[in-house]
């Protein structure tokens, strides 16, 4: 699987706002469906999180919006694991319109990987981390 992982979205008229593009909470969203797709792609899917009885929660979103997208618009959400700490790791992501190769946003979300029962953090098991390749280049994309 390469580093650098594409998950694409097509605009649905339900995530359009008041103002006519997309909602801000919908770019979340994509972030979030984009790092799971791309954790499973990686052998990590929510399941095998819930068997080892441990798994990633969201400390803190950064998220700069560019330019706004539309009903109708093909997205492409680039990201990435930029680094793993002994409890934590940094995801970084691109979202891009392609069909005018305009960047709409870039983000970032701190996880941290806890104990499913405690509820405390955990040290990142060496089979997770090990699953991916880390991409600390600031122009990854």
């Amino acid at each position: 699987m390469p580093a650098i992982f594409e998950f694409e979205h097509h605009v649905t008229a339900g995530e359009i706002d008041a103002l006519g593009h997309v909602n801000n909470l919908d770019y979340l969203r994509w972030m979030l469906q984009a790092a799971i797709a791309h954790s499973t792609a990686q052998g990590w899917p929510p399941e095998r999180h819930l068997e080892l009885g441990a798994g990633w929660v969201v400390r803190s979103h950064f998220i700069e919006y560019l330019r706004p997208a539309f009903a109708g618009d093909r997205v492409v959400v680039r990201t990435w694991v930029a680094d793993f700490r002994k409890t934590t790791s940094r995801r970084k992501y691109r979202i891009l319109r392609p069909a005018d190769d305009t960047l709409l946003a870039v983000a970032e979300t701190n996880w941290v990987f806890i104990c499913y029962q405690r509820r405390v953090p955990r040290r990142v098991p060496a089979e997770v981390s090990g699953a991916f390749e880390v991409v600390s280049r600031e122009d990854a994309c």
